[in-house]
């Protein structure tokens, strides 16, 4: 097996690996690294500001970066899926390094899924390899084959889990047949958002109330970045 420090950067290099691999983890970052910052396209094409809104948290939150492929080798991965109106997810895994967040892992778990919604199972397979890698949780991916591109209130009471484990955490929504945004990366706003999720006790689909602060629910993550020299290991459990 490769030495951890000869594995940690690779353009465009995916290794597919079941059950659990021994996942990269970040030592050192190029100094010639090109990074693209994610930003809100939604203004752009005027989607209500209500929802979903640009950074209004007033935490300060430490950096992430995802691997330049994640989003399209993930698309790649759910196609059958997709093909057939069928929700697809993963969960994210990131090492700490200098006070940035470097995504490396993306675990597939066995999951049942609707086009709708997208239940993991046999969870303790994911936190087993994140366990033996020592990654952090930093959030999770899944495809909305047929709807826009946004965060269900399902959707929300799932990220309030990940953000109750890591304050960073993301959620990234690919939505392949949305014509004005193929994609987001999102993030409960706090106070505002964490609030109301903590509060409720409902689930499946339904409202929520805004924030008394004002602040949307969700938001526009403004601290991810794609870094084309990042390595990304896929762990598909299905």
């Amino acid at each position: 097996m490769a030495s951890k420090s000869s594995r940690l950067f690779s353009t465009h290099a995916v290794t597919q690996s079941s059950p659990s691999p021994g996942i990269s983890h970040i030592h050192t970052v190029r100094n010639d690294t090109q990074l693209s910052r994610i930003t809100d396209v939604g203004e752009a094409h005027g989607l209500a500001r209500s929802s979903c809104r640009e950074s209004t948290t007033s935490t300060v939150l430490k950096d992430i970066h995802i691997p330049a492929r994640l989003m399209e080798d993930f698309l790649e991965l759910a196609r059958d899926n997709t093909n057939k109106d069928v929700e697809t997810c993963g969960v994210l895994g990131a090492s700490l390094k200098e006070g940035t967040f470097y995504i490396t892992t993306l675990i597939v778990p066995k999951q049942e899924s609707t086009s709708s919604s997208c239940q993991a199972l046999n969870e303790e397979e994911i936190f087993a390899i994140q366990y033996e890698v020592s990654d952090f949780p930093i959030g999770w991916i899944h495809t909305h084959p047929s709807q826009t591109c946004f965060m269900s209130s399902v959707d929300l009471h799932t990220q309030y889990s990940y953000q109750m484990m890591v304050p960073e955490a993301v959620a990234i929504v690919m939505a392949p047949t949305d014509k004005s945004r193929s994609y987001g990366v999102f993030r409960l706003t706090d106070p505002g958002g964490m609030s109301i999720l903590k509060d409720c006790p409902e689930r499946g689909f339904h409202t929520h109330r805004e924030p008394p602060d004002g602040s949307s629910i969700y938001e526009h993550c403004t601290n991810v970045y794609i870094n084309p020299h990042l390595r990304l290991e896929i762990c598909d459990l299905r």
